[in-house]
């Protein structure tokens, strides 16, 4: 992104604009965990591929070995949603710096907050918006 990009970001009131390095900085991490996201929803879909169809799993096996292999399959599933979620976010985050509104609120298209978006680069609600959407 250009200086006057980055500058053009909206921050609350008192805060410092935001200087390329910094957006910059929050950008190369986003993209570090999208590259760590697609690697282990990868490898747990392969994971999952492979015990779904090998014949032989599960052949013989108790009541108690049967629940306990759907209780692992079931919760790597959950972790590669969860992933594939995170994934999605910090994709999304991305796009928003691209089109210019990273740091607007999708509620109230107030700012963020710079602190915030240090703090976790994917929010996509002002603190005051995201308080509001936990009490509901």
């Amino acid at each position: 992104m250009k200086a006057t990009e980055a500058s053009g970001l909206p921050v609350l009131p008192g805060e410092d604009p935001w200087t390329t390095e910094e957006l910059t900085g929050v950008r190369r991490r986003l993209e570090e965990e999208i590259d760590v996201a697609r690697r282990e929803v990868r490898d747990t879909e392969d994971a999952l591929a492979e015990r779904l169809t090998d014949p032989v799993d599960g052949a013989g096996d108790d009541p108690a070995d049967a629940g306990a292999k759907t209780f692992q399959r079931e919760h790597d599933l959950a972790l590669a949603y969860n992933t594939r979620d995170l994934l999605s976010k910090s994709e999304r985050a991305i796009e928003r710096m691209d089109a210019g509104t990273y740091g607007v609120c999708e509620s109230c298209s107030l700012a963020i907050g710079k602190a915030r978006l240090q703090a976790f680069p994917r929010a996509t609600l002002c603190v005051t918006c995201k308080q509001r959407e936990e009490r509901r």
